[in-house]
C-alpha cells in the first residue's frame, strides 16, 4: 500500500470519528431535522470541495488560490469539530468510569437529567471559539501585521556596529497575495522601522516568477543606508510544479532569481558581504536553501570562503533546521543567523511573554521567534505573506527589528 493510500485511509478514519461526535453533539441539541440536514450537507460539501480540488487541479505554477480556498473552509469546519470531539469523548469516558464504579461498588449510577445536552451545548461554545478565529484569520488575519522587536548584546561586536538596527523580513509569497492596499500597508510597515540594513530570507514566489511582477514597483521603495540583501527559499526553486521540461524549469529559476536586483535586493548564492562603517567592519553570509527534507542547495563552507573565523557574522539560512543540524554547534561562530519558513504553521496561540503553541512546533524545534544556545541566535521569522492556507490564525505575519549591542551577550 503506498503512503498516500495509508494516510488517506488514516485521515478517513479520523473524518469519520469526528463528525460522529459533532453531529452528535448537534443532534442532541436540537430535534429540527431540516437543521440536522444542512449540517450533514454542509460537512459533504466541504469535503467535497477539498478531494475535488486536490484531484482535478493541476500542479501547475499559479494554481494555488482554488486549493488555498478548499484547505482554509476544510479547517474552518473541522478544528471546532475536533474540539467537540474532545469534549464529548472525555464526556464518554467519564461516562463508562462511573458505569464502572457502579458495577463494582455495586450501587445505582446517579443520573444526571439533561447533562448531555448541557455538555453539548459547552461543545458547541467552545467550537465557536477557533471557527470565529478561521473567518477572521482568512478575511483579515493574513495581512494582521505585527512588529517584533529584540536588542541583542555580543562581546565581539565592532564597536561602530552598537546599535545597528536590522529588518528581517521572510517568506513573502507573492502568488498569494490578493488586496493591494493591504500589502501596501505592510511595506510602508517595513519603511516606518527606518533601519540600517534591511535583509530577505528567502521564498519570495510560491512557484513561478510572474507571481512577483504586479508587487515590483511596490516592494522597490523599500531602502535601507546599508543595504538590502535576500537569499532563496525552498520555493524558488520552482520544486512543487510540474512542468513540461527542465528548461522550463530552469528558466523560471533564472527569473525568480532576475526579481532580487529588479527590487533592489542583492542576493546572496552561497556567499557573503561585508558591511562596513567607520572603518570596521561584519560579515554577511547567504547560503542557498538547506533543509531537513528539502532542496539542500546550500553549502555554508563555499559562502564563508574568505570570511574571518574572528569576524562577527550574520548568517541568512531559509530553513531553521539548518541552524539546528548544521550551524549552532559549528566552530566557525556564526553569531546570529536569520530563518523563515515555518510560518508557524499560519496557526496557533501566542500570549507574549506567558504562552505560546502551535502545531509547527512538533516538525521545527525552531519555529518562531528568537532563540539562544551556546552563546548563538537564531531568528524564525513568522513570513510576511502566507501559503497553502489562506490566513493567519493566532500566529500574525511578521516584520522583525534587531538592534545590535556591544556589551556582555545576553544568552
Amino acid at each position: 500500500m503506498s503512503r498516500f493510500a495509508t494516510a488517506l485511509i488514516i485521515f478517513t478514519v479520523i473524518v469519520l470519528l469526528v463528525e460522529f461526535y459533532a453531529f452528535q453533539a448537534f443532534k442532541t441539541i436540537t430535534k429540527n431535522k431540516m437543521m440536522r440536514w444542512v449540517w450533514i450537507g454542509l460537512a459533504l460539501a466541504v469535503y467535497f470541495n477539498f478531494f475535488y480540488t486536490i484531484f482535478t487541479t493541476p500542479r501547475t505554477a499559479g494554481q494555488t488560490r482554488g486549493f488555498q480556498f478548499a484547505l482554509g473552509f476544510l479547517l474552518m469546519f473541522l478544528v471546532p469539530k475536533i474540539v467537540i470531539l474532545i469534549v464529548m469523548f472525555a464526556e464518554d469516558i467519564m461516562r463508562v468510569f462511573l458505569k464502572l464504579v457502579s458495577v463494582i461498588s455495586s450501587s445505582e449510577t446517579i443520573a444526571f437529567p439533561g447533562r448531555r445536552a448541557f455538555i453539548s451545548n459547552i461543545a458547541l461554545g467552545l467550537a465557536s471559539i477557533p471557527f470565529a478565529g478561521f473567518i477572521y484569520g482568512m478575511v483579515q488575519g493574513r495581512y494582521n501585521f505585527k512588529v517584533f522587536k529584540y536588542a541583542l548584546s555580543f562581546d565581539d561586536l565592532p564597536e561602530a556596529f552598537d546599535g545597528m538596527t536590522i529588518t528581517q523580513i521572510s517568506d513573502i509569497h507573492s502568488g498569494s497575495f490578493t488586496d493591494r492596499e493591504k500589502v501596501q500597508y505592510g511595506v510602508d510597515l517595513i519603511k516606518a522601522q527606518k533601519s540600517d540594513l534591511l535583509l530577505f530570507t528567502g521564498d519570495i514566489v510560491n512557484d513561478k516568477y510572474d507571481e512577483m511582477l504586479p508587487w515590483i514597483e511596490m516592494f522597490k521603495t523599500l531602502d535601507a543606508p546599508f543595504g538590502k540583501f535576500s537569499i532563496l527559499g525552498n520555493h524558488d526553486y520552482g520544486d512543487y510544479v510540474e512542468w513540461k521540461n527542465e528548461e522550463d524549469k530552469a528558466e523560471n529559476f533564472q527569473a525568480v532569481k532576475d526579481l532580487h536586483p529588479k527590487i533592489g535586493f542583492d542576493l546572496l548564492l552561497n556567499e557573503h558581504r561585508y558591511i562596513e562603517k567607520d572603518g570596521q567592519k561584519i560579515a554577511l553570509i547567504g547560503i542557498e536553501n538547506w533543509g531537513k527534507g528539502f532542496n539542500k542547495a546550500g553549502d555554508l563552507d563555499k559562502a564563508s570562503k574568505g570570511v574571518n573565523r574572528k569576524d562577527f557574522k550574520i548568517l541568512m539560512s531559509h530553513d531553521p533546521s539548518h541552524w539546528e543540524l548544521k550551524v549552532k554547534r559549528d566552530d566557525f561562530n556564526y553569531h546570529l543567523t536569520l530563518s523563515g519558513h515555518t510560518h508557524g504553521l499560519q496557526m496557533g496561540i501566542e500570549i507574549p511573554g506567558y504562552f505560546r503553541w502551535s502545531p509547527s512546533q512538533y516538525i521545527y524545534k525552531q519555529w518562531a521567534g528568537l532563540y539562544n544556545e551556546f552563546g548563538r541566535y537564531i531568528n524564525v521569522n513568522r513570513g510576511f505573506g502566507y501559503h497553502a492556507f489562506r490566513g493567519r490564525v493566532g500566529i500574525w505575519p511578521e516584520i522583525t527589528v534587531i538592534t545590535l549591542k556591544k556589551g556582555s551577550n545576553n544568552a
